[in-house]
Order: C-alpha cells, then structure tokens, then sequence
C-alpha cells in the first residue's frame, strides 16, 4: 500500500468509534474519545459514536454509574451497515466493544483497540476472588484480533508486552491548552492550602490514601462514584463537590494549590495535564501512570511517601507546570492514532 492511504491521510474518511464508557461518565476515556471525535471532525472527516446513548441498559453491578448495552449488536451490525466506515476502533471491553469485535471477525472488518485502564487490577480490587491471570486471557482474546492495540504510553507497552500482548502501539493523551489554563484570583472558600483531586470517587482509585493524609488547609474531591457517599461519612472535614465540567472544572484546578493524584492503577492519568495546564503542581506516587506523564521535569513531586510528596509540590513553580503542558497538543495525539489505522484495502 502506498503511503497516504492510511485512513485519515488527506482525504475525508468515515470513523466509527465503539465506546462502553459515555456521557453521563466523566473520566478520561469519555474525554479522551470525545476529544479524538472534534479533532477528526476539525480535519474533515465523518465521526459517528457506537455508544449506550439511545439503547436499553442496565447498570454495571457495583459501579451502576457505569451502565451497559443490551443485546446491542443486531442494532450495531445495521449502524455499520448503514455508515459504511473506513475505520472501526473497539475502544473498551464491555458489551458494545464485545458485539463490534464479534461482527468485525466475523465480516473479516479489520478494526483496532485501545487499552485505556488497568482492568485486571480494576476487577481484582472489586472482586478479590478473580485472578488477574484469568482477567489478561480474556484481555489477550479481545484485543488479538485487532490490528493494533493502542495504549498510552511505552511503559504500559512493555508492560503488556510481557503479559503476551501484541501489535501494540502508542497512542498518547494531550490536554486542551486553550481550555485548562491559570485563572487570575480564582478562589475556593476554603482554608488554604487546598489539596485537590479530580476523578471517579472509587476504590481503584486508592483515594483514601490522600483522604487520610494529615495536612494543612483543605482537602478537595471533585467527582462522583460509588465510593463516595463511604469516604463523606469517614472523612467529613475533606470538602466533597461532585462532578464539575467544563469553566467550572477549569476554575476549580486553578484555586488549588497542589493537584492529588493518589491512583496506583491509572494508565496514564488525564487529569494530571490537565491540573499542570491550570499551572498546579502534582503529588503522586513513583508508579506507571504519574511517571510517564512527568517524568524528571520539575512539575510534579513523586514519592512513595505521599505526604512528603504533597509538602515538596507545595514548593514547585506553577508557571513551570504551565509551561511543561503546553509542550503536549492533541494533535500530534490524533495523528498518532490515524497512524496506527489499518491501510485501506
């Protein structure tokens, strides 16, 4: 195949982008999917979303924010029949990634992957008794036939590389530069510092890690989750404020004065970019995530002790942290993605 026939290059194309994970969510997929649709769309292509928008669910048990599609694939098979895509991307395990992989196979339509989280682990903190060994074959049978399995960063490559994974490739996460900004005199009404996290208020998600750290000023959850009516109860002195989008959720990083990201199991970790976009400092663990989105650059302060980490990121420059953001556009992001797409036939 000559080069420039990969989907996306040059000219208009269809994309179906197959997603489990949708509004009412707010985390890093819904994000990042919603984020790659507007990118396309701005290049001039066709995207359409194969989502539980519109379809008959029922919720996830233990997780009923998380609602699944049922019996989707006889109205997914006449959405691809219909679109006529140039390109399908699976991106998550549930039961419309599972009917758009079985249709795929069995048209013999070539599609691609992503691994967005840490599902082994994911299912392992929930139900204890699941191995992680038996949650990576079903992983390994999912993502095999795909043409490329896109992940966030080349840590978690390796990483599964070793787990018997194959055709991995990268496909990494940016932040809105434009949108996620320092905010002059913004404030919480609050008694400083103010220590924020933002995301699912869940167990994976080893928030009460940062909840039972003893710190000056004020701790700060924006999210919502299962865990969360249990971690107000336990922790009352910490400030619980649900979900914020959009200027709301902009202004609420930039009030803050240290960024909290206590998560031992994220792949990557949007919502770090996106606090050192608003020009806030980053206190998190030594792990997968944290480190390969800051690495060595003076922006975050990683530690297996997350107090000290806290009290080093009270110290760090916020124009440094504005600055290391600006360094990762989306774009490059959805280019990287268009060039993990299979050739068109």
């Amino acid at each position: 195949m000559t080069p420039g026939s990969e989907p996306g290059a040059g000219t208009a194309q269809k994309f179906l982008i197959v997603t489990d994970a949708w509004a009412p969510q707010v985390n890093g997929v819904v994000r990042t999917l919603e984020i790659l649709g507007d990118d396309l769309a701005a290049m001039g292509h066709d995207v359409r979303y194969a989502t539980p928008e519109g379809r008959f669910t029922l919720p996830l048990p233990s997780y009923p924010e998380i609602r699944l599609a049922v019996f989707p694939r006889r109205s997914l098979a006449r959405m691809i029949d219909s679109f006529g895509p140039n390109a399908i991307h699976i991106a998550t395990e549930g039961t419309l990634g599972l009917s758009a992989r079985a249709l795929c196979v069995k048209r013999g339509i070539p599609f691609t992957t992503s691994f967005h989280t840490r599902f082994p682990e994911y299912v392992h903190a929930r139900l204890p008794l699941i191995p992680e060994a038996l949650v990576y074959r079903f992983l390994r049978w999912f993502h095999g036939p795909a043409t490329a399995m896109m992940v966030a960063t080349p840590s978690l490559q390796h990483e599964l590389e070793a787990h018997g994974f194959r055709n991995v490739r990268i496909w990494s996460r940016g932040v809105d530069v434009k949108m996620f900004r320092p905010v002059p005199g913004a404030r919480l009404p609050y008694p400083g510092p103010i220590w924020l996290y933002v995301g699912r208020v869940a167990v994976e998600k080893n928030i009460e890690a940062f909840l039972s750290l003893e710190l000056p000023g004020t701790k700060v959850v924006v999210g919502d989750g299962p865990a969360r009516a249990q971690l107000e109860k336990r922790y009352p002195e910490a400030k619980f404020l649900g979900p914020k989008t959009g200027e709301d959720l902009v202004r609420h990083y930039a009030a803050s004065d240290v960024f909290v990201f206590p998560s031992k199991t994220d792949t990557f970790g949007l919502v770090v970019l996106e606090a050192l976009a608003c020009g806030v400092p980053v206190a998190a663990y030594p792990v997968q995530g944290p480190r390969d989105v800051i690495g060595d650059a003076p922006v975050g302060a990683l530690k297996e002790n997350l107090a000290e980490a806290c009290a080093q990121a009270l110290t760090i420059s916020r124009q440094a942290c504005r600055t290391f953001a600006l360094t990762r556009s989306w774009r490059a992001c959805t280019e990287q993605f268009l060039a993990n797409l299979p050739p068109e036939p």
